[in-house]
């Protein structure tokens, strides 16, 4: 069994031989002494700040059968193709581990571990064939996933071949894409119910259909506990200009992803949410209480949206833009807003790092830096 203990700003334990630490919005981990990034222990929601809130409540998630199916949908479909032939894999023969989510006090710590080996085979374009083996010892929240490694070999007894470097090149970034895509759904189709939202520290349990708490879920999400303001179109009101600046430790093409996503911005809101990533879609977020439209879409690079409160004046719609750039493993986001009632702006400000950025950060590990 798991030991853990908190202060208010940690969640300490051992987890498979190993201890861990989960501290702020950041992580900690002290184990096999191999520093990690995103892919690693994610934290998601707030720390209570009492010192002396109890973590007795804690909800825990198996998640090795679901990963086992996950990992076999995605890996064997592997193919490519290239001057020597195709390469394709045709079977996964070993798939060792485990995976598991725990949710404490709204945090959510994902562990998950695995051995895999794949069968592959390759035709040359004269139509002979060769069998070889993909063996990856680490896919593990220990290892970012650029450090997972993946090793191409040919079948004993079989003679060398230009179709092992297309397996090793191209087959192998086919491989790491996969594995990337079954940690992304791991932390958001997987975790689908897991978040739960906390209320000066103290666990609330979510109830389908109970209305005040999907209220308190909307004001949570929304940028303010907005005041009374006159719903009449037309209705001329002040309205000012937002900067927001923050850094993600993650791509831009992954960060984009999350704004443009469904099923990711249904994981960082905690919310129901409809969206059409494209020019003119329409979406409404966080059960209605955000609603607006891509006015633009320039994809790793940029976001227009129009962007609007539901207690704003009616017709009333905010622009946001939305830049990323590329900072060598980090990506700056800043957002420019204007249009945005002038009796809102800090607490907007609030909303958008708090709930967004803050958001995202804990919710898929972009702001946890691992020891």
């Amino acid at each position: 069994m798991p030991r853990e203990g908190a202060s208010s700003a940690c969640v300490c334990g051992v987890r498979r031989g190993r201890a861990v630490s989960v501290c702020g919005s950041g992580a900690g981990r002290a184990g096999r002494g191999k520093a990690s990034s995103a892919q690693g222990v994610l934290a998601v929601g707030a720390v209570p700040d009492s010192h002396t809130a109890p973590f007795s409540r804690r909800t825990e998630r198996d998640a090795s059968n679901w990963s086992t199916e996950r990992l076999k949908s995605l890996l064997l479909p592997v193919r490519v193709e290239g001057e020597e032939g195709a390469c394709e894999v045709t079977e996964v023969s070993k798939l060792d581990g485990e995976a598991s989510i725990n949710n404490r006090k709204g945090k959510l710590i994902f562990f998950y571990e695995w051995a895999i080996k794949l069968a592959w085979t390759g035709t040359s374009k004269t139509g002979v064939k060769y069998k070889g083996y993909v063996e990856i010892p680490n896919l593990s929240d220990e290892n970012d996933i650029d450090e997972v490694e993946i090793h191409v070999s040919l079948a004993k007894d079989e003679p060398d071949t230009n179709l092992k470097t297309l397996m090793k090149q191209k087959g192998a970034k086919k491989i790491r894409d996969a594995m990337k895509t079954y940690i992304s759904t791991l932390k958001t189709e997987f975790t689908q119910g897991m978040i739960l939202p906390t209320v000066n520290g103290e666990h609330m349990e979510t109830t389908p259909h109970v209305a005040p708490k999907a209220e308190d879920r909307k004001m949570a999400a929304s940028s303010s506990t907005a005041t009374s303001q006159s719903k009449s179109i037309g209705v001329k009101i002040p309205t000012c200009k937002i900067n927001l600046k923050d850094t993600f430790l993650t791509s831009p093409e992954e960060l984009y992803r999350v704004f443009v996503t469904q099923e990711m911005v249904q994981a960082f809101t905690h919310a129901q949410a409809t969206l059409e990533a494209d020019k003119g879609g329409k979406f409404q977020l966080m059960d209605g209480s955000v609603t607006g439209e891509f006015v633009d879409l320039v994809p790793e690079k940029q976001l227009v949206m129009k962007w609007r409160f539901k207690s704003w004046p009616a017709g009333h719609f905010a622009t946001i833009t939305l830049n990323f750039t590329d900072k060598g493993g980090e990506t700056e986001v800043c957002l420019e807003g204007k249009g945005f009632p002038a009796s809102e702006e800090e607490r907007t400000k609030e909303g958008w790092q708090r709930y967004y950025f803050e958001g995202i950060k804990q919710t898929f590990g972009y702001g946890a830096r691992l020891f």
